[in-house]
């Protein structure tokens, strides 16, 4: 394996059916703040077989990094020989100035129906998603997980070590071989009616531009003021469609939902081949009651299928079921969808230097 040029690590992922938008090169333009670099994978005649894209993280004073992989690589994760991808990356990140490594196996692990779900919650006495048995177990885990311990790789608990990963639990709609009607049909009584609610107060969605961002962040400052965390900003995203566009004509899109004239609701949209994301959300105090997030979501997810997209990601969940916490309202927002809770494999860290892998996490802790 070897650095590889950004062209022909695009053209990798614009060749497979689903790869993160967190492995693309243009994401690492969006990450302005790292380092970058695009590695790839050759097999013995010659053809890049797997690529990562590699942010680079520096540890303060000293000319070392954390070399983080996040959703990736994009490799064969059900090979019988993982060490064999992973032993030759490590070796080359270390030699490239890598104190750790940390990276996010596409692996599934667990996953939950929406119906599963509905009776966990309504049950009362499960306080967390581990306490409800899975609907589905991934064999493809074990076996990753079995090789990355015997490699020594340690895997990180989502509120653990640098404080700078992805989610390790997610919501995703089923989308493949559904109609717009059977979807519908899926989504429980509120969504259903709070959608068509929205089409009968004159909201509507359109597909916005570059140009419409300024109008997505202002009422993304309001939803960060309302809900309690810091916004990014407008640069940030002004950056990120610049980046993914330049990549894919259809990478990223903007979604804006109106009442009357103003806007009520907006959201991103990612798509990398058949996985369609739900990116970021915003939505104004004042007429919440139109309904306008129920309608931009329920435009995304038809955008979705007919692009051709399998699934329809909803991001990021929490553990928990316990009623008090506040995080409990955004799983059961999600679940009213119809889809799946699903639990990846996880993060896990490769410690090169243990010294300075230590100091560091200290660091990011203390942040």
């Amino acid at each position: 394996m070897r650095t590889i040029d950004p062209a022909e690590h695009a053209k990798f992922v614009a060749g497979r059916d689903s790869a993160s938008f967190l492995q693309t090169p243009g994401w690492g333009r969006v990450k302005s703040e790292w380092g970058r670099e695009s590695i790839g994978w050759y097999d013995g005649r010659g053809e890049l077989v797997g690529v990562g894209l590699v942010l680079y993280r520096q540890i303060p004073r000293v000319r070392r990094y954390l070399a983080y992989l996040p959703e990736g690589p994009v490799i064969d994760w059900a090979s019988e020989d993982l060490a064999g991808w992973l032993t030759p990356m490590a070796d080359h990140l270390a030699g490239r100035g890598a104190f750790g490594i940390r990276m996010g196996p596409p692996v599934v692990s667990r996953t939950w129906s929406a119906e599963t779900l509905k009776k966990a919650i309504a049950d009362g006495t499960r306080r967390r998603l581990d306490d409800v048995p899975p609907d589905h177990r991934h064999e493809t885990g074990l076996r990753v997980q079995e090789t990355l311990r015997h490699s020594g790789w340690r895997p990180q608990a989502p509120e653990e070590g640098f404080g700078l990963g992805q989610p390790q639990y997610v919501f995703q709609l089923p989308l493949a071989n559904r109609s717009e009607d059977d979807l519908l049909k899926g989504m429980n009584q509120l969504w259903r009616r709070n959608i068509k609610k929205a089409d009968k107060l004159g909201v509507e969605v359109h597909q916005g531009t570059a140009e419409d961002l300024p109008e997505f962040h202002r009422i993304y400052r309001e939803t960060a003021e309302r809900d309690g965390f810091r916004p990014r900003p407008l640069a940030y995203f002004q950056t990120m469609f610049d980046a993914l566009l330049a990549e894919d004509s259809d990478r990223i899109r903007l979604y804006l939902a109106h009442h009357e004239g103003a806007l009520v609701a907006a959201t991103t949209w990612v798509r990398v081949g058949t996985h369609a994301w739900y990116s970021y959300g915003a939505s104004t105090t004042e007429k919440r009651e139109v309904r306008g997030s129920n309608a931009v979501q329920w435009r995304m997810i038809r955008d979705a299928r007919a692009a051709g997209a399998a699934v329809y990601d909803l991001r990021g969940i929490t553990n928990t079921l316990d009623e008090s916490d506040p995080h409990r309202g955004l799983l059961q927002f999600k679940v009213g969808t119809g889809g799946e809770a699903v639990e990846y494999f996880g993060e896990w860290d490769l410690p090169i230097s243990r010294l300075l892998y230590s100091a560091f996490d200290l660091y990011m802790r203390r942040r």
